[in-house]
């Protein structure tokens, strides 16, 4: 599905629903999204149930190997891949498909750091995951910083972080090993809000240790400031990392 999202082009859902682990999960979009078209149309077959349950939709799992344009794909927008709730298979399956349809990028993002690791490690005991296929997690503020010390000690070619809704200085958060960082302030209703200085101190360390940066939106209630507003001293970054060679 196409998307509006800044830093992908595409989005890939075989999966649907999630629950809350952080604070990052406060004002989740995926939930306000189901939720509104919950009230909308209940009896629809795509959102007419609850956020929070878990829905594996084998129907999807193939939409890749279709799409013959290379492009970058955000896996499970609407979930999260490694959820208590999806099977060890299922995933095998999400991983299957993303390697056979090799020409695309895939960007996988988790707050469940820990049980991504097992899985990587497990699934590539000898060598490291694809470098087509990012390995991410959802980095908001300090509290949760060992979601990047988990990343770092998974079997991936490309590390990244999300620090979206970023709400608290990452000053304390390492970023060895870390091939891209995303940061946007929360957007919508009840949005908190995200001091410049901290997207200011990411972008900075991200400068000095190479890694590419790329801000989304600086955030807000009633208008989300992305695109040409998400700028930092007078400068956009929009900047994707280098990815090594098969």
């Amino acid at each position: 599905m196409s998307t509006g999202i800044e830093w992908t082009e595409k989005t890939w859902n075989p999966v649907t629903g999630c629950t809350q682990v952080s604070a990052g999960c406060d004002n989740c979009y995926a939930k306000t999204l189901v939720d509104t078209r919950q009230i909308r149309n209940p009896k629809s077959a795509r959102y007419g149930h609850p956020f929070n349950e878990i829905m594996l939709h084998d129907g999807r799992l193939m939409q890749p190997t279709t799409w013959r344009t290379p492009q970058r794909v955000f896996v499970n927008s609407m979930s999260d891949v490694w959820h208590r709730d999806i099977p060890d298979d299922y995933i095998d399956r999400i991983f299957d498909v993303m390697e056979a349809a090799s020409h695309h990028t895939y960007q996988v993002l988790t707050k469940r750091a820990e049980r991504m690791r097992r899985y990587l490690n497990r699934r590539y005991p000898n060598q490291p995951c694809p470098s087509h296929i990012w390995l991410g997690v959802s980095v908001e503020d300090e509290r949760v910083g060992a979601r990047a010390d988990m990343l770092r000690n998974a079997n991936a070619s490309v590390r990244w972080i999300s620090a979206e809704p970023l709400l608290g200085s990452l000053e304390s958060v390492s970023l060895e090993g870390i091939a891209w960082v995303v940061a946007g302030g929360e957007s919508g209703k009840g949005a908190r809000p995200m001091d410049l200085r901290w997207a200011q101190e990411l972008r900075d360390r991200c400068v000095v240790s190479d890694v590419a940066f790329f801000l989304k939106q600086l955030g807000g209630a009633t208008d989300k400031r992305g695109k040409e507003a998400a700028s930092l001293d007078g400068r956009r970054w929009t900047q994707y990392p280098e990815v090594p060679g098969p």
